[in-house]
């Protein structure tokens, strides 16, 4: 940008050479003009990166249109392209676009908006990218994106120029069926309107491709942005934990991020809006000029007065007033847009969880209280979207009526001058088109006023999500709760304080030992923190202080009560966390067998909701024949049999020690029976301070 800057400079230093020279007024309007753009170019580091592009964009744009002007305005324009010569309010524009783009990226909410789009603009990743008819090819995935940003931008003010070009045609051709002129009507239609008309039909067509291919590379990058920054070190598990951090994570991930970038199906995102405004901006300056000379000579109705660029006026008050009507009356949007999101979330995760226990609510007979549950979510999502129509009904009369007199608005003012004979049937319909284009330039919030509300609601989601994983970061091990270090064979536990989410402590040891290689029985009443114990020892805690000592390069695997099985097939969730093809078939093939599940072989490659096929006793084995794949050095069982009738449960810690006989178990459990399937047995016993600890209180042999 600084080399930009540096150009953007010598430009206004000739320009203002030229002005000096000249005396030209507006030449030096634009060199005063170029020494501030020269200035915001350069200060631009400080600026968004997304906005950055739409800054470089415009300052190159200064340089290359005002170095075109300036050779017109010193007499070195060939003589018959002189009808092409560049008007002095096109650099002046794009001058004041890349001080604008500059200005406004200080404003809060505007920074609020760049955070999340400028990590895709500064990625480092290098991806695949293929530009037809060239071959594919390999480069930094920000460079294809900024890429295909300056193309959509210089695409889309190519289109107002082509608009602005239509619009003489438009003037021509009026002009001719006013005077009868069959030859100029043919020639305007067929010379002129077919094709400007099929390049604008091209160039939608190609933007269209471009805009979608940007689109899905940036909400796939974004995505597996967030999806990263969600699950990796637990930060996921941590938020749940911390709690009231982010409803529906799922949803902000699948749908807040494409409403984002582009709004889904039907709304306007980060990119729509941007580029629009842009195109606004083009438009309005374009006809802005077309609409002022004009109407130069219009006068104050049934007045005498003449008023320069009188309908520039007109529009401008006009969309004035519609933008504070419209936004003082839809005001509320954006705050119910945003519970609206939430709502529909929580309807939905509610039907997916009734989905995934149906056994235990058909067992339980809890149709009723479902009913009642979903017709409470239910009804907050009623309750909302009456409050929004009643909002909207209102916009809505507004902008509808606002939008029906807007058309008649440029012809009532022009009539008279008509009617007198001062201006023809071509000029009048090309002042209506022009004050149109103004009218819908300026009435940009007027128009999208309903899509910025629910963009709003969308960027806060986003943010929000952003600032719980941040919370949730904080509490990472090392960060926050008890330290994990390496040390020797055993696992030493000192001067441990495991507190539960509201701070409350729940369990202390000091200068406890897990021998390797025993086989050890944790008990103790239910709430004691034993299951809390196992995770603190597994690192993911993040509630507490002290230090948990594990063995240097062991590996930990933990066996929950209720097992997570994935949706997909059974060889994949026989194998997670590890990638299906990470075993091979006889290996799957043993450990199903080990662990009593040889009659699911023949269904390994099927697909089902297999938590739902599966018995709680055959989830637990489930769980047991992927401990038997992965083989870790430590295996701690969280009630990982409970669901298992005592034979089972005999059957497979039998067979976990013949199949693991160097690794260590370590269990919960509440049976009797588990006593004497291991060597050792820790007991959380009460401290009389609230705490429990967990003591050792004898040793047998396991059978």
């Amino acid at each position: 940008m600084r080399v930009l800057a540096a150009l953007v400079f010598a430009f206004a230093l000739i320009a203002a050479v030229v002005a000096a020279h000249s005396g030209d007024f507006g030449v030096g309007v634009l060199a005063a003009t170029a020494f501030a753009c020269a200035a915001t170019t350069f200060l631009s580091h400080k600026i968004s990166t997304f906005l950055k592009i739409f800054a470089g964009i415009f300052a190159a744009e200064l340089v290359i249109f005002g170095s075109l002007h300036l050779v017109a305005e010193i007499g070195l324009w060939p003589t018959g392209f002189a009808e092409y010569k560049l008007p002095q309010s096109l650099p002046l524009t794009v001058a004041f676009f890349a001080i604008l783009v500059y200005l406004v990226s200080f404003i809060p909410l505007v920074r609020r908006m760049m955070q999340i789009a400028d990590r895709y603009f500064e990625a480092r990743d290098r991806s695949p990218t293929r530009v037809w008819p060239l071959p594919s090819f390999v480069a930094l995935e920000r460079r294809v994106a900024v890429g295909m940003v300056v193309f959509l931008v210089l695409i889309n003010q190519a289109q107002v120029g082509i608009n602005v070009r239509l619009s003489f045609f438009s003037r021509d051709w009026f002009n001719a069926i006013q005077a009868k002129d069959a030859a100029t009507f043919w020639n305007q239609l067929f010379l002129v309107f077919l094709p400007w008309a099929f390049v604008y039909i091209a160039s939608a067509v190609i933007e269209y491709v471009v805009q979608s291919t940007l689109v899905i590379k940036w909400r796939r990058w974004l995505t597996e942005f967030y999806v990263s920054r969600w699950l990796d070190n637990h930060t996921h598990y941590r938020m749940a934990l911390a709690g009231g951090g982010t409803d529906n994570p799922d949803q902000r991930i699948s749908e807040d991020i494409s409403r984002y970038i582009d709004g889904g199906q039907t709304g306007y995102g980060i990119y729509s809006f941007t580029i629009i405004l842009i195109a606004q901006m083009s438009s309005l300056v374009s006809f802005a000029v077309i609409l002022w000379d004009l109407s130069a000579n219009f006068t104050l109705p049934y007045t005498t007065i003449a008023v320069p660029g009188f309908l520039f006026w007109v529009a401008l008050l006009y969309a004035g007033i519609g933008t504070i009507v419209t936004h003082l009356i839809g005001r509320p949007l954006a705050g119910l847009s945003f519970h609206r999101q939430r709502y529909e979330a929580d309807f939905r995760f509610s039907l997916a969880r009734l989905r995934e226990y149906g056994e235990q609510v058909a067992l339980l007979g809890g149709e009723p209280a479902e009913k009642v549950s979903l017709g409470s979510r239910f009804g907050a999502i009623v309750k909302n979207y009456f409050e929004i129509v009643a909002c909207r009904k209102t916009l809505t009369a507004f902008t509808a009526f606002y939008g029906q007199i807007s058309p008649f608005i440029p012809y009532v003012v022009a009539a008279p001058f008509y009617f007198a004979g001062k201006i023809e049937l071509g000029i009048m319909t090309q002042t209506a088109r022009a004050f149109a284009s103004v009218d819908g330039s300026l009435n940009f919030f007027v128009t999208y006023y309903v899509s910025l509300a629910e963009f709003k609601s969308v960027l806060e989601r986003l943010l929000s999500f952003d600032a719980s994983i941040e919370r949730a970061k904080l509490l990472e091990v090392g960060k926050s709760g008890p330290l994990q270090t390496v040390g020797g064979d055993d696992v030493e536990i000192e001067e441990l304080r495991v507190n539960l989410p509201d701070g409350r402590a729940i369990i202390e040891s000091d200068g406890l030992q897990l021998v390797a290689k025993e086989s050890l029985l944790l008990t103790g009443p239910s709430g004691s923190g034993k299951s809390t114990f196992f995770r603190a020892i597994s690192g993911i805690w993040p509630f507490g202080r002290g230090r948990v000592e594990i063995p240097q390069g062991a590996r930990m695997m933990l066996l929950p009560q209720h097992p997570y099985i994935p949706v997909g097939t059974l060889r994949a969730a026989i194998t997670y966390p590890a990638t299906p093809d990470r075993y091979d078939d006889e290996a799957i093939r043993e450990a199903m067998e080990a662990a009593e599940l040889g009659g699911f072989l023949d269904r390994l490659d099927v697909e089902d909701v297999w938590s739902q096929r599966l018995s709680g006793g055959e989830q637990q084995r489930l769980a047991v024949a992927r401990a038997l794949l992965a083989r870790p050095d430590w295996l701690f069982l969280d009630e990982a049999t409970a669901a298992m009738d005592e034979d089972m449960e005999h059957t497979i810690y039998k067979i976990l020690r013949e199949k693991l006989p160097d690794a260590t178990l370590v269990s919960i459990g509440h049976r009797s029976t588990l006593v004497h399937l291991h060597s050792r047995r820790l007991v959380m016993t009460p401290t009389g301070s609230g705490t429990y600890s967990p003591r050792y209180i004898h040793k047998k042999a396991a059978e």
